[in-house]
């Protein structure tokens, strides 16, 4: 294994050292880097041309600049990394670390929910083909996936930010509003969950009053201002998160696993509680020192409830003991958002990563980060989540009509047993390589929506560097993405031999 990815990493390099030459031709060969300063009324346009050709070294041979680019870039192994100066003279390896952090920070978010829905709601699909569910989520796919971005971000925009800025000073649905919500909730989950003509109708009548009665109870309770979950909501949706974890990956009769997910949760409510004072006004290191503490406490409490099956209780125990952090995280957030409104009354951006000049304390900073990225976030998981779908539908339906997937069934084994420890594991091969490279892509930038919503990330420094026939942002982004494709595709044939036994061969 150790020489294939030796072997890998060599090729790698050689094939990034052809292609940034031939990007680094292509592009000081797009246009003129002095057209602007020529077309100039300025008095001191020579000069000005003269500096701008001293510092692209202009007047040097492509060669010859290609070469200082790549010693610069070789400098990155030593601890003295140049990517040269941009355009105007702005260091571009600054440059180059704030647009990634930028789209970093865009992006995996987005990435990592869609991977998460897309993969589940294809495996659900696959389950339930040719139910109402199936052919609901195959309908919304399509139409998500053939969603122009700009006008599902204008859309976004105006109905997500603006509409509901100006909703959230009132902050109170009206009854008729109440009514159809609860219609349309109805309407799609009756569809969703499907059955025969009465259960349909008990769904649907269920579904309504349920919405109907809790946007009612909220509006009453200024909920939408004053939003609340309390340790009694966190310890419910953690307890039932530990619940479905333990059935999809243990299954229920696996007593040792439920006990230690519930235990689990309630230590977390508990833990809560008392470390209330310290989350109060936290910082991120500590934050990530509990969130670490969480974790080994969390696999503790499944190694000693595991027993016979500690390993399956231990993986339960981790996953509840994330998703109650994230509960945590998620109330106190909540509990910050009047003060967050109070500072910021129209809370939700259209552009820009974060508000200008903006006061608060660590949670309303939080918040204000949260809601400059809500919508980008959203745009990119539907578009993402649309071929995620599909693609593990597929390949489900693929590996559930095998002949070990019978086998296993012929065995006696049960359906959860079936598709998670044989199907699942046997479709993740193919869609591995589509994360990973996705992955890749989306590093280098989401550049119409980072154009749509004002984001200065890799999308925009590419962009910038090749309007202004620029070759050493250009670079930087080439640079940035070919290692992040190399690594991924690597990461992916690790992934393989992890999931098929046979590819370690």
């Amino acid at each position: 294994m150790l020489k294939f990815i030796l072997r890998r990493i060599g090729v790698s390099a050689l094939v990034l050292l052809g292609a940034s030459m031939l990007m680094f031709f292509l592009t000081i060969n797009s246009g003129d880097p002095l057209k602007d300063l020529r077309e100039s009324n300025n008095q001191n346009r020579a000069q000005l041309i003269a500096e701008r050709t001293e510092r692209m070294r202009l007047n040097d041979s492509p060669w010859e600049r290609y070469w200082d680019w790549l010693t610069g870039v070789g400098g990155c192994f030593t601890g003295k990394c140049d990517l040269g100066v941009n355009v105007n003279g702005v260091d571009v390896l600054g440059l180059t670390q704030q647009a990634a952090s930028s789209t970093l920070r865009l992006v995996t978010l987005a990435t990592l929910l869609a991977i998460v829905v897309g993969v589940a709601l294809g495996i659900l699909t696959a389950i339930r083909q040719y139910s109402g569910f199936d052919y609901t989520i195959t309908f919304s796919a399509f139409l998500f996936f053939s969603l122009p971005v700009f006008w599902a971000a204008t859309l976004l925009k105006e109905y997500a930010a603006i509409q509901y800025n100006n909703w959230m000073a009132v902050g109170q649905y009206a009854p008729w509003t109440i009514v159809i919500a609860a219609i349309v909730a109805a309407f799609v989950l009756q569809a969703v969950l499907g059955g025969s003509r009465k259960r349909r109708l008990v769904t649907a009548a269920t579904v309504f009053a349920f919405v109907t009665v809790l946007l009612f109870v909220f509006n009453a309770l200024d909920w939408w201002r004053q939003p609340m979950f309390g340790a009694g909501g966190v310890l419910l949706v953690s307890a039932a998160a530990g619940v479905l974890v333990t059935a999809l990956v243990a299954g229920l009769r696996n007593r040792r696993a439920l006990y230690a997910a519930l235990t689990t949760a309630v230590v977390g409510v508990i833990a809560y509680f008392a470390l209330a004072p310290l989350l109060l006004a936290p910082s991120w290191p500590l934050l990530i020192g509990l969130f670490v503490v969480t974790l080994v406490v969390s696999v503790a409490i499944g190694a000693a409830w595991g027993g016979y099956a500690r390993k399956q209780a231990m993986l339960v125990a981790g996953i509840t003991g994330t998703i109650t952090s994230i509960m945590v995280v998620a109330d106190i957030l909540i509990s910050h958002w009047a003060s967050f409104l109070s500072l910021k009354s129209r809370p939700i951006s259209t552009i820009g990563s974060q508000t200008p000049n903006f006061t608060g304390e660590f949670w309303e900073r939080l918040l204000d980060m949260g809601t400059q990225i809500l919508l980008p976030t959203i745009l990119l998981t539907l578009v993402s989540v649309a071929s995620y779908s599909r693609y593990t539908r597929s390949s489900m339906l693929e590996t559930m009509n095998q002949d070990y997937v019978r086998t296993a069934r012929s065995k006696g084994l049960s359906e959860r047993e079936v598709i998670v420890k044989h199907a699942f594991r046997n479709a993740l091969i193919p869609i591995t390589t589509i994360v990973a490279f996705d992955f890749a892509g989306l590093i280098g930038g989401a550049i119409i929506t980072e154009q749509v919503f004002g984001w200065k990330g890799m999308g925009a420094l590419f962009q910038d560097g090749l309007n202004a026939v620029d070759p050493a942002p250009v670079m930087a982004f080439f640079l940035v993405t070919g290692v992040a494709a190399v690594l991924m595709n690597l990461v992916a044939d690790l992934a393989y031999a992890a999931l098929d036994p046979r590819i370690r061969r």
